[in-house]
Order: structure tokens, then C-alpha cells, then sequence
């Protein structure tokens, strides 16, 4: 068997895994909630 060879793959998953993650947040950031600007209304 090759060696590290399932470390090798785990970490080049977390490499793809992360910036996958990166560009999801930056095409569709979480929406900003709402709130107005005086509570009694």
C-alpha cells in the first residue's frame, strides 16, 4: 500500500472542501436581518 495515502487524500479534501466554502459565502453571503430603527414602532 502507498504511504500517508489516505492522509494525503483527507487533506487535499480539506483543501477543496474549504475553498468551496469560501466561494459559497462569497456568491450568496447570509442576508442581514432587518431591524428598524426605533424599537417602539
Amino acid at each position: 500500500m502507498a504511504d500517508n495515502f489516505l492522509e494525503r487524500h483527507r487533506e487535499e479534501y480539506e483543501r477543496r472542501k474549504a475553498l468551496w466554502l469560501k466561494r459559497k459565502r462569497l456568491i450568496h453571503p447570509k442576508p442581514k436581518l432587518w431591524r428598524p430603527d426605533d424599537e417602539a414602532l
